[in-house]
């Protein structure tokens, strides 16, 4: 995995005719690194920097790059060598259009965008599974069977496939309760390290990226209010958004106090 793999976003504004969401983000994920999170409350404009992030939504000025390669005018073999290399997962990812289609046939495709973007595939099925909780016998379940926590980390799953050098996650584990959700954290955090996949994670949940990021960026008024560990995130109370998080969160939060 080259060690310079990295998606960059410099000075980014983009939003929607008559909104602007984003104005000027800086922020940079790097295989290899320790994975970085992004907090925010919801409406903040996560999936909006996460859209724009993979190419799908056009900044409205600065730009994003893989590599020093705007991820916008990347084609043909750049352009799937490039969704190979850095997977996205969304909160929404696991679309279903065949009722027949089973859960192998789900990772068995990924393997394929693996291979289609030069990337060595030599993982099991099962060894997909295993990295995110769950057994060999889901391997024959259709997918329209499964429960939302079931599909989200079959989602991971899917990421997981193609060795990716950065994987950016949106709300990943929404779907997953409590319990499960600390252990499949615990395992996908191994996972990330042993594989030196740079990551993104944005989600509200506080308890999630204090256990996997040791570096977040807040994201509120458009803008990255604060960055650094989540005591030093929480200290910034001048910013309104940051005291509602503090208060609202008093759980996870008291962990610092």
């Amino acid at each position: 995995m080259p060690a310079s793999s990295q998606l960059t976003a410099n000075s980014l504004h983009a939003g929607y005719p008559g909104e602007d969401v984003l104005r000027g983000i800086d922020l940079s994920v790097r295989a290899g690194d320790p994975p970085l999170g992004l907090l925010g409350p919801s409406g903040a404009g996560k999936t909006t920097l996460l859209a724009t992030l993979s190419g799908e939504h056009r900044p409205d000025a600065g730009g994003v790059t893989w590599d020093g390669r705007d991820v916008r005018k990347l084609r043909g073999t750049e352009r799937r060598r490039f969704r190979a290399a850095v997977r996205f997962v969304s909160q929404y990812a696991m679309t279903i259009s065949d009722p027949r289609e089973t859960v192998r046939s789900r990772l068995e495709q990924a393997a394929k965008v693996a291979r289609k973007g030069g990337r060595t595939h030599a993982v099991s099925a099962t060894e997909m599974l295993d990295s995110v909780g769950l057994a060999e016998h889901h391997l024959a379940r259709t997918m329209r069977t499964l429960s939302g926590g079931e599909t989200q980390r079959v989602a991971l799953a899917t990421a997981l496939a193609t060795r990716p050098e950065i994987l950016v996650l949106d709300e990943p584990m929404t779907a997953v309760d409590p319990n499960t959700r600390r252990r499949i954290s615990d395992t996908l955090a191994a996972t990330i390290r042993h594989l030196g996949i740079g990551t993104l994670i944005a989600s509200h949940d506080v308890e999630l990226l204090r256990r996997l990021c040791p570096q977040i960026l807040f994201l509120g008024e458009g803008r990255i209010l604060a960055r650094g560990r989540l005591e030093e995130i929480l200290s910034h109370t001048e910013h309104e958004e940051i005291r509602d998080l503090s208060e609202n969160a008093a759980v996870a939060v008291q962990h610092y106090r």
